[in-house]
């Protein structure tokens, strides 16, 4: 049985649709006691998971019930903020109609950010600590999102991953929740929102806090987009977003105050973890080597969740954009970093040290888009579509088809590498292959 959910949804092309896109069929190979389901909804403006918990609660439920199965865990939590009612009644609703065994219950949440980390998650739900640099499964858990849910419940039947719910909001005439075939541009989305009211704005493609600037409206909606924003030019939100990184660097150095309000408000931090971002701003003047500041190394645990960046400093620097910087220039060098807390224990501060919702939205300056937009009914049938072969964490896909092939909704068009993590790529829509590239196949 394990087996076969697991190849079923490696089959479909199913990945972590709230976030990277990790592969879910590998998370399924594990062995855990206990399995989460990710409907917080934390992002400020986005309501598709909200929306799916409300009107496919069945096909939600059924679909950790699989991911019970396939990993062997007795229990399943569906977690999700308790602010919204409808969808928690819904999967009550659900639940209720269970058998008494089936081990799922429904988990109510306060409504802080960022509930939907799924680290964060684990602590508020169970009380373990995720390792420093850890995942979930070395805590006995396994949390998968809620489309990643619905996506599993369709692979059981045999229906690969070709459309996206996402949430098109901000200036736009009609904000809305789609679904849309993935590969439909951006521009695309804005349209079946009535288009954007302003002439000269922004294209945030997911969230307000963790999203970011869209350089093309032409870009492909993939697996993982779960938000279309669009904003004013400027905006409070894409100002930070677009700072070039070493202009980010210069006034760390010159402007930060050592308030340490990022450390206080570190999601991380207040689990226990040893990143302190204000010291990381302290010691980002130092060469990078073999003898790299420890504070330095520590920036490998930022989840980049944007508190620092977009909430708590009031200098307007962004520890978030140093730290993903550190990252890359940490891996680049092959310096690695062990775990310096062998005992994690968590701020006495975590829960009034929280960062409440509704604060959120109004410090983001994004309050007058916060609504809960109405389902589009209508389908979108695009005349092309393009199809990034990369829209997960791991390898690339490799083209399986040929220019001048034709494709039907569903077909495979790009395979996993042999012995590689990686996720499959089915056509979103029936057409002719019209390219096919190291990064794309388009069809139309």
């Amino acid at each position: 049985m394990a087996e076969m959910i697991a190849e079923k949804v490696r089959v479909a092309g199913v990945v972590g649709a709230g976030g990277a896109g990790f592969p879910t069929h590998v998370k399924l190979n594990a062995k855990v006691d206990l399995v989460l389901g990710n409907g917080a909804s934390c992002e400020p403006l986005l309501e598709s998971d909200p929306y799916l918990m409300e009107k496919h609660p069945d096909r939600v439920i059924q679909g950790l019930a699989s991911v019970m199965d396939a990993v062997g865990a007795k229990r399943g939590l569906m977690c999700l903020k308790r602010k919204h009612r409808a969808a928690v009644e819904a999967l009550k609703k659900a639940v209720a109609a269970l058998p008494a065994r089936s081990g799922i219950e429904v988990y109510e949440l306060d409504d802080f950010y960022p509930a939907g980390d799924e680290q964060v998650m684990v602590h508020e739900v169970t009380g373990r600590t995720v390792p420093e640099g850890g995942i979930p499964l070395q805590v006995g858990v396994v949390v998968s999102n809620t489309e990643s849910l619905l996506n599993i419940a369709r692979a059981i039947e045999g229906k690969p991953v070709t459309d996206r719910y996402l949430t098109v909001c901000g200036e736009v005439n009609r904000p809305l929740i789609a679904k849309v075939p993935i590969g439909i541009t951006l521009a695309e989305a804005i349209e079946l929102a009535g288009g954007a009211k302003i002439a000269e704005y922004d294209i945030v493609v997911g969230g307000p806090m963790m999203g970011r600037v869209a350089a093309d409206p032409g870009e492909a909606v993939t697996k993982v987009t779960s938000g279309v924003i669009v904003l004013p030019n400027p905006h409070y939100v894409t100002t930070a977003k677009k700072k070039d990184i070493e202009q980010i660097k210069k006034m760390a150095k010159l402007a930060c105050c050592q308030c340490n309000l990022c450390t206080d408000l570190c999601p991380r931090a207040l689990m226990g973890h040893a990143l302190k971002p204000h010291m990381i701003m302290r010691a980002v003047s130092g060469a990078l080597g073999p003898g790299a500041p420890a504070a330095i190394r520590d920036a490998v645990l930022c989840s980049e969740c944007g508190i620092c960046e977009m909430f708590s400093c009031p200098m307007m620097i962004s520890p978030r954009e140093v730290n993903a910087a550190l990252k890359r220039e940490l891996a680049a060098a092959g310096i690695r970093r062990e775990s310096a807390v062998r005992e994690f224990r968590s701020s006495t501060f975590t829960k009034v040290r929280r960062i409440p919702s509704s604060r959120l939205v109004q410090r983001l300056q994004i309050a007058k888009y916060a609504t809960h937009p109405e389902f589009a009914e209508e389908s979108l049938q695009p005349a092309r579509v393009t199809l990034p072969l990369k829209q997960h964490l791991g390898a690339p896909a490799q083209p399986v088809v040929r220019v001048g092939d034709t494709v039907a909704k569903g077909d495979l068009v790009g395979e996993i590498p042999k012995d590689a993590l990686g996720a499959r790529v089915h056509a979103s829509i029936a057409g002719r292959v019209e390219h096919v590239g190291d990064s794309v196949v388009i069809a139309g």
